[in-house]
């Protein structure tokens, strides 16, 4: 049994495929993120064993591909890595790779054409695949400098406009109603609790629950215009040729205001993925799995 796995820091796609025939097992089971940069390896663990069909089938794996967020780094990679070798003991491979690469494998198609390709989920990245090699040409500093145009971004904007009453009254409202604004709760969950990136991009929802408002609207594409401006349009000369395609639910109910903004800067835009562990399984079923 082979598993798929796709991981942001909020949740975790798990799915299991026959290695010959390329079948699925079971259904898609998921967890909470595991996100290696920012969890310790007791956290990891205990989040793939809270999982009971996970649990009851983890002697079968043989083979296990695991594209997450925070696997970009030498350190956080080999460390889950570590944690899934000990929990899955059968495992004869292992590969842990950023979720870079989930996103490019997820939207360009077996066939592997060149593109950039972005991340738009908990937090945010932009590549450039070759066809073969993903290059990057900024370093990711995390949540609290970068990761423009991310659920964790958007929602410390709204955090922000509802503080400094940038944000129209019958939202504020609507805001206030849904979600707990207390000061002492608000500063509890970005600096004491666990997560803080995964807790900014919860409110992002709120945007497209109310993507009607003028407001919301602009709130996105400004938000994207950032990213454009720092991230897409580093790859200025590829971008004459190739398409920038997208990966996560940010980018997913975000396509009006990302179809606007790529007007504006002059890039043509390909794909939409929602969640990329559809793309993973269709990429491994044509390049790994045993024919």
């Amino acid at each position: 049994m082979i598993f798929i796995v796709d991981s942001g820091s909020t949740k975790c796609d798990w799915l299991a495929l026959d290695k010959n025939s390329g079948e699925h097992i079971f259904d898609k089971q998921r967890t909470k993120g595991m996100n290696p940069a920012i969890l310790s390896k007791q956290k990891l663990n205990d989040i793939i064993d809270a999982n009971e069909v996970i649990r009851e089938h983890k002697d079968e794996v043989t083979e296990l591909y695991f594209y997450g967020a925070g696997c970009g780094t030498p350190k956080p990679a080999s460390m889950l890595k570590s944690v899934l070798e000990q929990y899955f003991v059968n495992a004869k491979k292992v590969v842990v790779r950023e979720d870079t690469y989930g996103a490019v494998y997820a939207t360009v198609g077996v066939d592997h054409p060149p593109a950039v390709v972005c991340i738009l989920g908990t937090g945010s990245n932009c590549s450039y695949f070759d066809g073969e090699i993903v290059h990057q040409k900024v370093k990711s500093l995390g949540y609290s400098i970068m990761d423009d145009a991310s659920g964790n971004y958007y929602g410390k904007q709204l955090i922000r406009d509802y503080y400094f009453n940038h944000m129209p009254h019958d939202l504020k409202v609507s805001f206030a109603t849904k979600y707990n604004l207390e000061d002492d709760h608000i500063k509890m969950s970005l600096y004491k609790k666990p997560n803080p990136n995964a807790y900014l991009a919860s409110f992002a929802e709120f945007m497209f629950i109310n993507k009607d408002s003028e407001y919301i609207r602009n709130l996105i594409r400004d938000g994207f215009r950032v990213f454009a401006k720092n991230m897409i349009m580093q790859y200025a000369e590829e971008l004459k040729t190739v398409p920038v395609h997208f990966a996560g639910s940010i980018a997913y109910f975000s396509q009006e205001e990302i179809r606007e903004v790529a007007k504006e800067f002059g890039f043509k835009v390909g794909n939409f993925e929602r969640r990329p562990i559809e793309g993973l399984v269709n990429y491994h079923i044509a390049n790994i799995l045993e024919k």
